[in-house]
C-alpha cells in the first residue's frame, strides 16, 4: 500500500491529488491519498484584486469548499485533514500535523510539499495561515476599509500592485485617489518596455498618481489613517495602504537542509526534493519559475504525472523550464497588457482570457477535479 501525503489545500495540492485519485489509482491498488491543509475551502485569490472592491464578487465566486470534490471517490482512497504540518522527519517519514483536536503523526511513502506562500502583512493576496475562515474575514475587512476610504496607497508596482491600483481606480473613476508607490523607476520591472509604456499610459488614463523611485519605509497609525514614511523622507497620509511587496515560502516546519537561503524548497529537474527520498514540492515553495499561477499548473502537471510513473515503478521525466516567459496583467476592466517572451499581447486579447473573469470559472472546476 502507498501513502501519498500532501501538504496544502490549494492550486498545487488539489491538482496532484484529483490527478491521483482520477488516474493512478485505477492502476496501483491500495493507493491512498491524504490531504493536509488548514483550509477549509479554496481561495481563488487570483481575484483578490477584484475581490477587495465591495460588490464586485461574493464570497461564493473567491471560496469553495474542498471536501464535497472528493466524496465521489472510495472512502478509503483518501483523507482531507483539516490542519497544519508542523514538521516532517524524511528518515522515518513521517509528518507531524497540529489540528484543534491535538497534534499527530502522518507516515507517507511519497511526500508532495504544495504549501504555497503568504503574503507579508495581514493583506488579502493569500490565504491566511489560521484558516479560511481568517482569510474571509481579512477579505470582509479590507472590502470595508476600500468603501470608506477616500484616498489610498498602493505599495509595489509588479502585477498585483498595478492590477489592484486599476481595479481600484476603474471603479471609483476618480471619487477615490488612488496612489502607485514604486521603488523603481518604471512599473512592472523587467517586463518588455512595450508592455510598461502601454500599462504606464492606461494607469495614467485611468488617473492614479504614479511615485517612482520610492519604497514606504514605514507606516503609522494616525487616527483614521495612515502615516507613511518613504525613502525619500516624504511622508504621506492616507486612509487606506495596499502592500503587495513581498511573497514568503511557507515552508518554516521544513528540515533546514532541504531549503535554500530564501525558504524555497530545492528540488531537481524532477520536481524531486533534493538530499531526500520520496519527497516532491512544486508551486510557490519552489523557485524554479515565477510565482504564477500558470506555471504553478504546469508544475502540478508534471509532479503528478511523474507520481504516477513512480508508482508503476517507471522513471520519472524531467521538467522543463525553458519556455519563453509569459504574463498578463489586468488594467481595470475592460483592458490588459502582457508578454510572451517578447511579444505583447493585445489588450482585448488580456481582457478576454484573463480580465473579464480572473479565471473564477475555473474554481468549482479545482474543487471537483474537471480541471484535471
Amino acid at each position: 500500500m502507498s501513502t501519498i501525503v500532501i501538504l496544502g489545500g490549494s492550486y498545487v495540492g488539489l491538482a496532484v491529488a484529483h490527478s491521483l485519485l482520477k488516474y493512478t489509482a485505477k492502476d496501483v491498488k491500495g493507493l491512498k491519498v491524504v490531504v493536509v491543509s488548514p483550509n477549509t475551502h479554496l481561495y481563488w485569490n487570483l481575484a483578490s484584486v477584484r475581490a477587495i472592491v465591495p460588490g464586485q464578487m461574493n464570497d461564493e465566486k473567491v471560496f469553495q469548499e474542498i471536501a464535497p470534490g472528493f466524496a465521489k471517490y472510495p472512502s478509503e482512497s483518501y483523507e482531507l485533514i483539516v490542519g497544519a504540518a508542523t514538521g516532517v522527519d524524511p528518515t522515518s517519514k513521517t509528518v507531524t500535523i497540529k489540528t484543534a483536536s491535538g497534534t499527530s503523526e502522518q507516515k507517507y511513502t511519497h511526500l508532495v510539499i504544495a504549501t504555497g506562500s503568504r503574503s507579508e502583512g495581514n493583506v488579502p493576496w493569500k490565504s491566511n495561515l489560521e484558516g479560511s475562515e481568517k482569510t474571509k474575514a481579512v477579505l470582509h475587512e479590507y472590502q470595508e476599509k476600500v468603501r470608506n476610504a477616500k484616498n489610498i496607497v498602493v505599495a509595489g508596482a509588479g502585477p498585483t500592485g498595478v492590477e489592484t491600483a486599476a481595479e481600484l481606480a476603474f471603479e471609483y473613476k476618480g471619487k477615490k485617489e488612488v496612489t502607485l508607490v514604486t521603488a523603481g523607476k518604471t512599473i512592472l520591472p523587467g517586463l518588455p518596455p512595450s508592455v510598461i509604456k502601454f500599462a504606464t499610459n492606461q494607469l495614467a488614463s485611468l488617473g492614479i498618481k504614479t511615485i517612482y523611485s520610492a519604497r514606504v519605509e514605514a507606516e503609522f497609525p494616525s487616527g483614521n489613517a495612515t502615516e507613511l514614511a518613504l525613502s525619500t523622507g516624504e511622508k504621506m497620509t492616507t486612509d487606506l495602504y495596499l502592500p503587495t511587496i513581498g511573497v514568503i515560502p511557507n515552508t518554516e516546519f521544513l528540515p533546514k537542509s532541504i531549503l535554500g537561503g530564501r525558504g524555497d524548497v530545492q528540488v531537481d529537474s524532477f520536481l524531486k526534493v533534493k538530499g531526500v527520498e520520496g519527497v516532491w514540492a512544486a508551486g510557490d515553495v519552489v523557485d524554479i519559475q515565477a510565482k504564477q499561477m500558470a506555471f504553478a499548473a504546469l508544475q502540478a502537471k508534471a509532479l503528478a504525472k511523474n507520481l504516477d510513473l513512480v508508482l508503476k515503478n517507471q522513471p520519472p521525466v524531467k521538467y522543463s523550464t525553458d519556455g519563453p516567459p509569459m504574463i498578463a496583467v489586468t488594467l481595470g476592466r475592460s483592458k490588459g497588457t502582457g508578454r510572451r517572451g517578447n511579444m505583447k499581447f493585445p489588450s482585448i486579447v488580456v481582457y478576454f482570457v484573463k480580465g473579464k473573469t480572473l479565471f473564477t470559472e475555473k474554481l468549482p472546476k479545482y474543487i471537483s477535479g474537471a480541471e484535471f
